[in-house]
């Protein structure tokens, strides 16, 4: 495991969002390859492969999304789940995330909202003092970790944007993702790397997380289907935040084409008050 340390810390409103237990995180789910060989294709051709999956996305249109995080610490595991809809070419998405009951020590709470789009998280039924009718805006990219883990799920837009950096990328051999026939590939992605390659929209808070860890390098198993899009992707990062926290993001993408609506908050709806730690 890498990503070990953040040289600086993240600013007021990303400290209120960790300490939400909004960074906790995801189940490693299923999907293992079912053999190994070879797909036709030169090894060499592997990692230049994983590199392109995230322009077949933007080429798709748009995506339903799944997303969990696992996050393991002092022998306490912790998940949350997501589930929502991100628009690849306007670069836009919206999702529905459940924290569960021992992140706030509630029985029941009700689900986050989050928006996602270039450079800002926005969220709704956050908690920690901020009333139920208004929105938090998050700057991505002085967030330590550029959102990789902060909003309790990887913005999908930024895990695939991430395999731009992909190296030492192993092609393991087909499988089956929802019922999807699939090609499995591991290796690790530099996020300093992959920063220098992102799109435009989602450049600052790679460079953001590139300068937050102190090491770049992350592990990474990805699903591409036969059109090169992505169908899931498990990051492994190991971060520091009160001692060592070791998290497993997944992203599944299914129902290509599926229309997406995301609306942004009026400025009157977000609040501009004080976050509760």
């Amino acid at each position: 495991m890498v990503v070990h340390q953040h040289r600086r810390r993240p600013g007021r409103a990303g400290e209120a969002v960790l300490a939400a237990g909004v960074t906790l995180a995801v189940t490693a789910m299923s999907g293992c390859a079912g053999g190994g060989g070879s797909d036709g294709r030169p090894q060499a051709d592997a990692a230049a492969v994983v590199r392109g999956a995230a322009d077949a996305l933007t080429k798709s249109g748009s995506a339903r999304a799944r997303t969990a995080m696992e996050m393991a610490t002092g022998g306490t595991r912790v998940t949350i789940r997501g589930e929502g809809g991100v628009d690849f070419k306007n670069r836009m998405g919206q999702l529905l995330v459940m924290l569960p009951a021992d992140v706030k020590g509630e029985d029941e709470h009700r689900p986050i909202t989050e928006l996602l789009v270039p450079g800002a998280l926005y969220m709704k039924n956050r908690g920690a003092g901020v009333p139920a009718d208004k929105w938090v805006r998050v700057d991505t990219t002085t967030l330590a970790d550029g959102n990789l883990v902060t909003g309790g799920a990887t913005d999908p837009m930024v895990a695939a944007e991430l395999l731009r950096g992909a190296q030492e990328v192993t092609y393991v051999g087909e499988t089956e993702v929802a019922g999807t026939k699939v090609r499995h590939y591991r290796g690790t992605t530099d996020i300093g790397r992959a920063a220098g390659r992102a799109s435009a929209g989602v450049r600052g808070a790679l460079e953001a997380a590139a300068k937050g860890f102190s090491k770049d390098t992350v592990p990474f198993d990805v699903y591409l289907d036969e059109q090169g899009r992505l169908r899931k992707v498990r990051h492994r990062f190991t971060y520091v935040n009160n001692g060592v926290i070791d998290v497993s993001s997944t992203t599944l993408l299914y129902g290509f084409g599926t229309p997406v609506t995301v609306v942004l908050p009026a400025t009157g709806d977000i609040y501009a008050g004080k976050i509760a730690e």
